[in-house]
């Protein structure tokens, strides 16, 4: 008996044991999660949020920290607002931070993950990375396009210049939108949206929408009961717009092909696409919709994000009359008055490269980088679990008051003088991401904000509102995923230059 005893008391001390190793743990990871507000049953943190999450974010990070947990629904995530802690997920922790976290209807518009920006991390996309880099992005590929895109800002000067003559004022988002998408589609399919056929032309109109319904807050990713409803009617809605946006795409691709079987096809990106799905020495085969699901992420990425840009860059220039003076003059020094300022011009002009910089500082176009985790992390001090989505508040890194003198006030000048860039490696200015899965278009929008900017200021002065008659214009961000205006920036153009030099 007594033997039995003792056995007993054995595993009942080894079990208890066991018990409170298991909690302690438990509590103690627990205690090392980050901090999270109070939440409600089912919405989670739902309540909290605003129509511009970015805002909410660094508001409730005031409080909470730099980083902090949420709860949208049931989905669980935490929100990071500071450069130091920026740089421990993307870069320290990155190989535990490359993915993207679930959406349905991204997952519908990007033909089930088979495009670039919304695929998960792995040999596909690396695969398609290596494309983008080494084929349809690269150095040589977009020197041989640059006639493209001067012909496209000659024909935009133009069409200010007219409305300058006849006195009216320009709509910008839309003329901004016009010329970004011009761009796009000529670059990829040789083809301008603002001058071609009905369907053609709905391009810019289709990536618009699907932006508007992306940026979106759907039920059906975060509230559990939810998920095979739709009770909000984005399904429906993005069946319609994805159907248009395939229809028209796949006519292009016709087009193409026809074209390559005449040999008459034009080497602009979307006939490089069409020779590397016929390359059977590729390790792995570029399909259709591949390539369809490319192309869409090169339109959304490469359009509204570079117009927009440029439209808060003027608007700021207009509410900073003396900074615009400093802009104008040194162009005016490097460029002259006789021609207008091209792309080799830029490296030269230090001053509009920091009005650039501080623009996007400010209002950075993508103001969220979102990312899922793969594995457990430890950041900040706190413990991050597998399968959490993870949003780096780009909005809120350049608020940082620790790093940043008068943080809020458009000041260019704080960049004269010092080597920070927009390019992923200053975690205080990251627009564009950083590391592997940064966007591999930078140097492409980069180019397009830095001369079109740069031309409007040389050859025009801008008065704002319909009638040139709005000294300063208002900053209020609108609702979406790029950080629209909540007004679009009307303004007179007036020459500055006289003839207006229209020749690059």
């Amino acid at each position: 008996m007594p033997y039995y005893q003792a056995c007993y008391y054995t595993i009942l001390i080894c079990l208890i044991s066991f018990l409170i190793s298991k909690l302690y743990k438990s509590c103690h990871v627990k205690s090392h999660l980050p901090p999270c507000p109070f939440r409600l049953p089912v919405i989670g943190h739902l309540h909290l949020l605003s129509p511009h999450p970015h805002q909410a974010f660094h508001k409730l990070s005031i409080k909470h920290g730099p980083l902090f947990q949420l709860y949208l629904g049931s989905t669980p995530c935490v929100v990071v607002s500071s450069p130091e802690t920026a740089k421990e997920i993307l870069k320290t922790h990155e190989t535990a931070f490359l993915d993207r976290p679930p959406n349905s209807i991204v997952d519908y518009f990007a033909y089930g993950g088979k495009g670039f920006i919304f695929a998960p991390y792995g040999p596909y996309w690396k695969f398609l990375k290596k494309i983008i880099m080494s084929e349809l992005l690269n150095g040589k590929t977009l020197d041989s396009l640059i006639p493209v895109r001067h012909d496209e800002i000659n024909r935009f000067i133009k069409h200010l210049s007219q409305k300058a003559k006849d006195g009216r004022f320009v709509e910008l988002e839309g003329e901004l939108m016009k010329l970004t998408s011009n761009v796009i589609s000529r670059l990829f399919m040789s083809k301008r949206c603002s001058e071609e056929d009905d369907e053609i032309g709905n391009i810019a109109k289709i990536i618009a929408e699907t932006g508007e319904i992306i940026g979106k807050f759907n039920l059906s990713d975060h509230i559990w009961f939810c998920k095979n409803l739709d009770l909000q009617g984005f399904g429906r809605i993005s069946k319609d717009v994805h159907g248009r946006f395939d229809a028209v795409i796949e006519m292009i691709i016709r087009d193409h092909e026809k074209a390559r079987m005449q040999d008459k096809g034009v080497k602009d990106l979307l006939n490089i696409l069409l020779d590397i799905s016929e390359d059977e020495s590729m390790e792995m085969k570029l399909t259709r919709e591949n390539i369809k699901a490319f192309i869409k992420d090169i339109l959304a990425a490469g359009t509204d994000t570079s117009a927009i840009s440029v439209e808060w860059a003027l608007a700021e220039l207009i509410n900073h009359p003396n900074i615009m003076k400093k802009a104008v003059e040194e162009i005016d020094q490097v460029v002259g008055k006789n021609r207008l300022l091209n792309e080799k011009d830029i490296p030269n002009l230090p001053y509009l490269q920091a009005i650039v910089k501080e623009s996007l500082r400010l209002h950075p176009t993508a103001p969220l980088i979102l990312r899922s985790s793969t594995q457990d992390r430890n950041v900040g001090g706190y413990h991050i679990p597998a399968n959490t989505t993870t949003l780096v508040n780009v909005w809120s890194l350049g608020r940082d008051p620790i790093h940043w003198d008068q943080p809020l006030k458009f000041k260019p000048e704080r960049f004269e003088g010092k080597q920070w860039d927009v390019r992923g490696q200053h975690f205080h200015l990251l627009p564009f991401g950083t590391g592997r899965r940064m966007c591999p278009g930078t140097s492409l929008g980069l180019l397009t904000v830095h001369i079109t900017l740069g031309a409007m200021i040389q050859c025009f002065e801008w008065k704002a509102g319909r009638y040139g008659n709005l000294s300063m214009v208002d900053m209020e961000e609108g609702i979406g995923i790029t950080l629209p205006r909540a007004n679009p920036l009307v303004c007179i153009p007036v020459a500055r230059l006289d003839p207006i030099p229209f020749s690059i």
